[in-house]
């Protein structure tokens, strides 16, 4: 256990700033001593590690506290995410740098604002909240998101490409046959298995999106022939209702 003054001098973060976390409820003590002394164990040094790789990536507060309180907060998979943002931040910033670099060895002013762009960033950083906060969010990322996994050559995406061939070959049938909604139930299971966990909520915005995104539509024709995607749309409405 250590108290509130050795927290401050082994992390930096002032002891005012501790007693912040503490009124605010995002990083509270071990135990207040009778003599009213703070004191802190390697759990909450570690909650206190996530708090700082947090801000370092410009979390607001009430946000970090979304993360670290969700129920479903993983601490390895949360640094993960970390390393995942903080690589795209240093990957901005090397691009910031050659933009300087080349306006500096060539004198002159270059029109090319790209290299401002953090939307990337900004989008991993909705995800991270949105994963654990359980938000819209982060199911509307997801449901973009997957489709470039199933355009992808990855064991997982052709999987996911074979369930689609299967539910083609099942057109003959009505959407709402015993037969297709089994095949759609597998569908949920096997995202869930291997992307996230998949909601009838979740499912039923990619049975849209199947549909409303040409991409999708073509990926998934593609494996099952013409009409898959909307076939597959009508049997997850069904499935979900």
């Amino acid at each position: 256990m250590r108290t509130v003054k050795e927290v401050s001098k082994i992390t930096g973060v002032s002891v005012r700033t501790l007693h912040y976390y503490d009124a605010i409820g995002l990083l509270k003590p071990t135990k207040v001593t009778d003599a009213g002394y703070r004191m802190y164990d390697g759990t909450a040094l570690s909650r206190l590690q996530h708090i700082l790789l947090f801000r370092e990536l410009q979390f607001p507060l009430k946000e970090i506290k979304v993360i670290l309180d969700s129920p479903n907060f993983d601490p390895s998979e949360a640094i993960s995410q970390q390393i995942g943002l903080l690589e795209l931040q240093y990957k901005h910033i090397g691009e910031l740098l050659a933009f300087a670099r080349e306006i500096q060895s060539k004198g002159v002013t270059t029109m090319d604002f790209h290299v401002f762009d953090k939307d990337e960033i900004e989008l991993y950083k909705e995800e991270a909240l949105a994963k654990w906060g359980g938000t819209k969010a982060y199911q509307e990322y997801r449901r973009k998101d997957i489709a470039q996994k199933e355009g992808s050559d990855s064991k997982t995406a052709s999987g996911l490409m074979a369930i689609f061939s299967e539910l083609g070959g099942l057109k003959h049938l009505t959407p709402d046959s015993d037969v297709v909604q089994k095949k759609i139930r597998a569908l949920q299971k096997f995202i869930s298995d291997n992307y996230y966990v998949c909601t009838n909520e979740i499912l039923q915005g990619l049975g849209q999106m199947y549909v409303d995104d040409e991409r999708f539509q073509k990926n998934i024709d593609r494996a099952g022939g013409d009409g898959t995607a909307e076939f597959a749309h009508q049997a997850i409405s069904v499935y979900c209702s």
